[in-house]
């Protein structure tokens, strides 16, 4: 999509030309390179801009009615914490929003006709047209993403902002989003997922046979012989429960499962919510139900506290649930289990991997990277939990676009349970090639829950978890892992041949410590290390500053063991570098080309989040959080040492031309012009704040 033909001329408060106020160099490249300053040529440098000036004219820029634009955040180190709000506080803000002449109805945006709406008065949104009208934005620039030569019409209709370029097309539903995106979840499994009447039949028969749920661990009460032989004859003149399947069915049962696990010694999982799966085969038949019955001895949580939280199930389940107990007694045939080298396997070897990216990693930026030449993407990461609860938001973090040829997930959680019962749902549910572990996230609120690198303390938890899920699903699965959990204690090497023996076909090597965060340089000595000591069946890819094909082939050439490498920052700040690798050169992109890859990720934007307001809104939030990163980028043109490392410092610079110069600035003002010229002025009291924080370093207390 593109909003103008050329940027404007003065794009920037400072555009005087760089050979007026040429700085002379204080330190030779070499010196500057050693302080991890990139050397950048010195008729292109500038004087840092003054802060408060720089925000008083980003003010007046970037539009006449949002002057606090750039005061209230522009600088990003004096951001004002929001006051936190109650969830009940923002479910009526949300439900006032849907009423109010901002939100009209869906079928009245796409029809025109007051009469389309099935709910009549009863309807959340808004069926004033008129007022809609009144207070709709002006149409964007370009044209409308959905509409193409085809006929096809654009699924937001009157709510469009590019509404004037549908041709009157309006009126009939376009499938173009949802043919190009897959991995979507039905309302039937979330409806499930929210009452907790799933069941994960190959999880829970697999969890039982490493003795990770059964008697010794959910105390499940025997059942009386004679109540054994009236399941029995129940069961064999029915047949099915009461959903109408038996242990092969296609159909999902029902279930609501309290099993409280304790895993050598740990705390109960907060979230254990299940989902339904029928098994493929019909004699691995396992425990259905933890609520029959069912008493968590250790765990502090009497018996009748389990039965008022989750009550009992009418009788025809509960007699199958109990049949299902009793089929425990006798494991599935070892012999039916799939080995682990008879699974479909990924070959990684030479392939570019794109790294899940928290936030940034979405599926336009990952279309963008593959336009780029990315053999590899993989999802953002999905806690677990979230995914069990059927919490919508999470569920989009797996939405696979038709360009990701090889396409994977990556998933977290802290036990056995939860893991293995949220790949078998992936399993079932979506269409990946393979399912990536999250054991070295450093982040807070993922480690306190004991996710993440906190696993990484933890071996036994970790085999636990890697045995579980191979053994439930076919998919190839993938491990991430960090050094260690503190500096200076690495300990992967110790384990990198029970990972590969638990049943992971690759890990990826993060080459820092839980503690060192993204500061200090990766440690890739310890990565080849590793990568030489590991079995043949495992591959091992390393992860960590790589930023241009003089790294990539540095690592290759120093560790032919190293299947791969994963690309993290390095794409964020440009994603290009594919480029670069696949053609092995240093490309000196010009500002218009890199424009034209920020149109790219705003057109994929819109047809990813929609092209009605809220769309634009947030296919703005993602752009600006990319630009975040993508300053930090130092043109090959303008230095004097090349490639660029991740670690240099950008100092301030002229571009060699105006946009040049405004990509370059690290001011949150002028990436919210970069957005105004492909999405439109921003809304009244706009404000912006990047969310990551890279170089962030965690105290010794914290690990």
């Amino acid at each position: 999509m593109s909003t103008m033909a050329e940027p404007p001329a003065e794009l920037t408060s400072q555009n005087s030309n760089p050979t007026q106020e040429q700085q002379k160099p204080t330190a030779t490249p070499e010196q500057l390179v050693a302080k991890s300053i990139a050397p950048v040529k010195p008729q292109f440098l500038r004087p840092p801009p003054s802060r408060t000036s720089q925000n008083d004219t980003a003010s007046s820029t970037v539009s006449d009615s949002n002057n606090n634009i750039s005061k209230s955040n522009i600088n990003t180190t004096s951001v004002v914490a929001k006051e936190k709000k109650s969830k009940r506080q923002l479910k009526r803000e949300r439900q006032q929003e849907k009423k109010s002449a901002v939100s009209l109805c869906p079928e009245l945006a796409k029809t025109g006709n007051v009469d389309s709406c099935p709910y009549k008065n009863n309807c959340r949104f808004n069926h004033d047209l008129e007022a809609f009208k009144a207070q709709k934005p002006e149409d964007l620039e370009g044209e409308c993403p959905f509409v193409d030569g085809e006929g096809s019409c654009c699924p937001y209709g009157l709510a469009c902002r590019f509404y004037g370029t549908h041709k009157g097309n309006d009126g009939v539903r376009n499938g173009k989003k949802q043919l190009s995106e897959i991995n979507g979840l039905s309302k039937d499994v979330q409806k499930l997922l929210w009452k907790n009447k799933m069941k994960f039949l190959k999880a829970d028969s697999v969890l039982k046979s490493l003795g990770l749920m059964g008697p010794g661990k959910s105390k499940v009460k025997k059942v009386d012989e004679e109540e054994v032989e009236k399941v029995v004859d129940a069961n064999d003149s029915h047949g099915t429960n009461e959903n109408g399947c038996g242990d092969g069915g296609n159909e999902s049962a029902g279930k609501l499962d309290c099993t409280a696990e304790e895993l050598a010694g740990d705390d109960v999982d907060g979230a254990l919510t299940d989902e339904v799966r029928p098994q493929k085969k019909a004699k691995a038949a396992v425990e259905g139900n933890g609520c029959s019955g069912e008493e968590v001895n250790g765990s502090g949580i009497p018996e009748k506290d389990i039965e008022i939280n989750c009550p009992l199930e009418t009788e025809p389940e509960l007699v199958t649930d109990k049949l299902e107990v009793i089929a425990d007694s006798v494991e599935t045939d070892g012999s039916l289990k799939l080995h682990p080298r008879e699974k479909k396997l990924i070959d990684f070897r030479g392939k570019l991997f794109l790294a899940p990216l928290t936030t940034v990693g979405n599926l336009p930026f990952r279309r963008v990277c593959k336009t780029l030449g990315a053999d590899v993407t993989c999802g953002e990461m999905a806690m677990c939990t979230n995914l069990l609860q059927g919490q919508a938001s999470e569920w989009a973090l797996l939405r696979r676009h038709s360009s990701e040829d090889l396409f994977g997930v990556q998933i977290c959680g802290a036990y056995p349970d939860t893991v293995t019962r949220t790949a078998e749902l992936i399993d079932q549910e979506c269409t990946v090639d393979f399912i990536d572990i999250n054991m070295g996230c450093p982040i807070d609120i993922v480690v306190n829950k004991g996710a993440g690198s906190s696993l990484l303390t933890k071996p036994m938890r970790m085999k636990s978890i890697i045995e579980a899920t191979s053994g439930t699903v076919e998919k190839p699965i993938t491990v991430k892992v960090r050094t260690g959990y503190f500096e200076g204690k690495n300990r992967i090497d110790s384990l990198i041949v029970d990972i590969g023996k638990w049943g992971a076909s690759a890990v990826t090597i993060h080459g820092r410590s839980r503690q060192q965060r993204y500061s200090k340089l990766a440690d890739w000595d310890y990565i080849y290390q590793c990568a030489r000591k590991s079995p043949d069946s495992l591959q091992v890819l390393g992860n960590g500053d790589v930023f241009s094909f003089v790294d990539w082939n540095k690592h290759k050439s120093d560790c032919p063991e190293l299947s791969s490498c994963m690309i993290a920052r390095g794409a964020l700040i440009k994603p290009w570098i594919f480029t670069e690798i696949k053609e092995q050169r240093h490309w000196d992109i010009s500002s218009g080309e890199r424009l034209n890859i920020l149109k790219d990720y705003v057109r994929s934007g819109l047809e990813h989040w929609g092209s009605d307001t809220k769309g634009v809104e947030t296919t703005r939030h993602f752009l600006l959080e990319w630009l975040s990163y993508t300053y930090r980028y130092v043109p090959v043109g303008l230095l004097d040492v090349i490639p660029q490392r991740l670690n240099w410092r950008p100092p301030s610079y002229y571009g060699r031309d105006d946009l040049e110069t405004l990509m370059a600035s690290d001011s949150a003002a002028d990436w919210i012009r970069i957005s105004e010229m492909l999405l439109g002025k921003v809304p009244d009291s706009f404000t912006f704040a990047p969310k990551h924080k890279s170089n962030a370093y965690d105290r010794a207390e914290n690990g």
